[in-house]
């Protein structure tokens, strides 16, 4: 059985290293020179920074990538972090995450755990959104602000943008799975080990090499055009999203196009810090729920230097974007940190926007359509068909999962 991955994204070698372990000749074409998407190491001034997500994993060695990596034995190092999350709250006191519960009310408090545990074992079918979800039951500023830099830092929308159902699936991850941790290397030694399981396995990745068209035989993808070559194939799976897949094919099932074409991705922007002094002390999440437009900052290289020149540290600060005026926010992502950091020592590296062609996720969480095509043989993994629950890169995962069960590879 012959597979073709198309792009090298974090979800196509993924899935690449899983049917290379199950038995399959893998394939991969990417169209960039490089391999990782938005999930490889970029190399500038002596720092590792990345082309797209933070070094992080949001539910570090114990989740569904961190297991989907030991399954095919990516050799990767994961460091959990330590505390997990910080909140900055509005008088510039720090609280560990899980204390968030201590600012609210005695009968506030009874009732969060009532309603979370009612809500987690029937989630809501309806769209009611997780803001308010929040607002139905409580009117508490600290609560919806929080609510809104968790799912701007995690998800890059706000509260009102995220539904809730989808909301409580990631709360129960959280629970199963608990905080994040930092690869060993970056995001880059995730995608590179990825890629040695494919070629150890005998797969073929090729860089610089965009395909224009998959080719349908019988209802089913049979392989895939670039260059004016055919390359034959018994499984195609796609790593650039429904609807630029839908398009090498010309699809023609409006029911599908329809629901794919309403989907919307989700916008953001990264600023990297050189830091000449820890700025939050920790590598674990520092969420400032009453910053004008940061929602959380990372400070990686406390649980690796490497990622940094000796003596210094890399910061990454993520924020969604609010407006069309991509200039306005990212003045107003500066001034945060100005305000939160007044008498530390840093300077700007480098500030990356997401959106557009190269987005933070092409269908923001909540709003994934599946892994499943019209077509059969034709899957699509990778940030546009993320599985429930997932935080970005969990996400990715969880959707490679689901693809794997419906071809019938188990871990």
């Amino acid at each position: 059985m012959k597979a073709v991955i198309i792009g090298a994204g974090l979800g196509g070698l993924l899935a690449g290293a899983k049917l290379s372990k199950a038995g399959y000749e893998v394939e991969v074409f990417e169209r960039l020179p490089f391999i990782g998407g938005r999930f490889a190491n970029l190399d500038y001034k002596g720092f590792k920074l990345s082309t797209g997500a933070l070094h992080m994993i949001p539910h570090g060695s114990r989740g569904t990538l961190a297991q989907m990596l030991r399954e095919v034995g990516a050799q990767v190092n994961i460091i959990d972090s330590n505390p997990m999350a910080i909140i900055r709250k509005d008088n510039g006191e720090n609280i560990e995450f899980h204390d968030f519960r201590n600012e609210l009310s005695l009968t506030k408090r009874v009732k969060l755990g009532t309603i979370l545990a009612y809500s987690l074992k029937f989630k809501p079918q309806s769209d009611i959104s997780f803001r308010d979800w929040v607002l139905k039951y409580f009117d508490d500023d600290f609560l919806l602000k929080l609510a809104d830099s968790f799912c701007g830092w995690a998800l890059s929308l706000k509260a009102e943008d995220v539904p809730a159902r989808e909301m409580l699936e990631i709360i129960e991850n959280m629970y199963l799975y608990k905080g994040s941790g930092v690869p060993l290397g970056g995001c880059g030694a995730v995608t590179g080990a990825l890629a040695d399981v494919i070629r150890a396995g005998g797969g073929k990745i090729h860089t610089g090499s965009c395909v224009d068209k998959i080719i349908i035989d019988c209802g089913r993808a049979k392989g895939v055009r670039l260059n004016g070559k055919t390359v034959d194939c018994d499984l195609v799976i796609s790593d650039i999203g429904h609807q630029e897949t839908s398009m090498m094919y010309n699809c023609m099932d409006k029911g599908y196009l329809k629901k794919i074409n309403t989907v919307k991705p989700s916008k953001g922007v990264k600023i990297c810090l050189c830091a000449h002094e820890p700025l939050i002390g920790h590598s674990g999440v520092y969420f400032t729920p009453f910053a004008e437009r940061i929602n959380g900052i990372n400070e990686v290289t406390h649980a690796d230097p490497s990622l940094a020149p000796p003596g210094k540290h890399l910061v990454m600060s993520h924020q969604a974007v609010l407006s069309d005026n991509l200039e306005e926010e990212i003045k107003l992502g500066l001034s945060d940190l100005k305000s939160l950091f007044p008498d530390k020592k840093y300077e700007v590296l480098m500030i990356q926007s997401y959106s557009g062609k190269w987005p933070v996720n092409r269908a923001s969480s909540g709003s994934d359509t599946g892994n499943t095509t019209p077509v059969g043989d034709l899957y699509v993994v990778g940030d546009g068909a993320k599985g429930k629950g997932g935080i970005e890169v969990e996400g990715v995962a969880l959707g490679v999962r689901n693809v794997m069960k419906e071809l019938g590879v188990s871990g």
